[in-house]
């Protein structure tokens, strides 16, 4: 088969591997589409997230929907022939995390392209039968590989607890805070403003019915607007380390920040007494858990939409590309999709 390997900063190379052997509690997946997460494109780039270096080659991609080409001898439930979402996290169920309902959290968890377990930017694998969702005839395979981003600010937005008609602000206006924002609408915020550098995202932002603000005059503005109270929730979804103190600037006294976004640098600052004086509760939200067929069910009754994000589409052969036009920028990308 082919996959699509990275080696380090920038080099990935497109290969020929072995197809995967089927284990009793598997499927054999033949991968359809992979959308490419900001995640993704850090390890492209940087040939690291945070701290986790690429040590080996590595497949990346963890966004992706396939067909079901065998099953194990012990799967219940799934058959050939269903296409279906992934969740790319294989929990281990046992430790304390898993136990409390946290398996975000567990320790020993196998992360589909992360460092050391291969991702889904090759023509087949085997997966775990429990991490399978099957897709709606509605849904094509490029919104199904977004349910995952979906899930992200699922889990985001039920750390903020938003209460109706609170005001947001949104920092960054990828796929994620776009998703963010279309969340904070339908829990019922009476306001979510927009903050990005890049115009053509703050218009997206606007047709989602958020309010656009560029980052240079975010903190004026929106403290103006808000008759210097600043908002009662922030959503940062940035690559920027700087995101994280313009959030503290923002926020109203007693408010939350949630930290969603993965930055350039492993080290974030904060005004700490700022912070302090306003009381600000700090929130990091860690991926998700269970939320896959509640993301399929806001999509399938129009209440969240996923259809503009996958703005480019490439073959596997042309992954370089792919990568390359998400990392710079570039002809207003959002989301780059590999389809097979």
């Amino acid at each position: 088969m082919r996959a699509a390997r990275l080696y380090g900063a920038r080099d990935l190379r497109v290969e020929d591997l072995s197809e995967p052997r089927l284990g009793p509690r598997q499927v054999l997946l033949q991968v359809r589409a992979v959308t490419l997460c900001g995640s993704d494109v850090h390890y492209y780039r940087l040939g690291a997230l945070g701290d986790t270096p690429i040590r080996e080659p590595l497949i990346l991609g963890h966004e992706f929907t396939a067909d079901i080409v065998a099953v194990g001898d012990e799967v219940k439930g799934l058959h050939p022939g269903q296409r279906v979402a992934v969740d790319p996290a294989q929990f281990c169920g046992s430790c304390e995390w898993c136990r409390e309902g946290h398996p975000n959290l567990c320790p020993a968890v196998r992360f589909c392209g992360s460092p050391p377990y291969d991702g889904a930017l090759r023509q087949y694998l085997a997966y775990p039968s429990e991490t399978i969702f099957p897709l709606p005839e509605s849904m094509d395979y490029c919104t199904g590989a977004l349910l995952e981003p979906l899930g992200i600010g699922l889990h985001a937005m039920g750390l903020a607890k938003l209460r109706l008609a609170d005001t947001v602000a949104v920092l960054g206006c990828g796929p994620i805070g776009l998703i963010l924002i279309q969340l904070a609408r339908i829990s019922g915020a009476s306001v979510v403003y927009a903050v990005d550098p890049l115009a053509y995202r703050c218009e997206v932002a606007e047709r989602l019915g958020a309010v656009p603000v560029k980052v240079s005059e975010a903190v004026d503005y929106i403290l103006r607007d808000t008759k210097g109270r600043g908002v009662d929730l922030v959503l940062e979804a940035t690559t920027d380390t700087q995101a994280a103190w313009q959030a503290i600037d923002l926020v109203r006294r007693g408010g939350k920040v949630v930290l969603v976004g993965i930055p350039d640098e492993d080290t974030l600052s904060f005004p700490a007494s700022l912070m302090r004086r306003k009381g600000v509760s700090l929130l990091i939200s860690r991926r998700m858990k269970h939320t896959y067929e509640r993301a399929m069910a806001l999509v399938e009754r129009g209440l969240v939409d996923l259809s503009y994000l996958a703005t480019h589409r490439f073959p596997l052969e042309d992954t370089k590309a792919a990568f390359e036009l998400a990392s710079r920028y570039e002809d207003r990308v959002l989301r780059a999709a590999v389809e097979f």
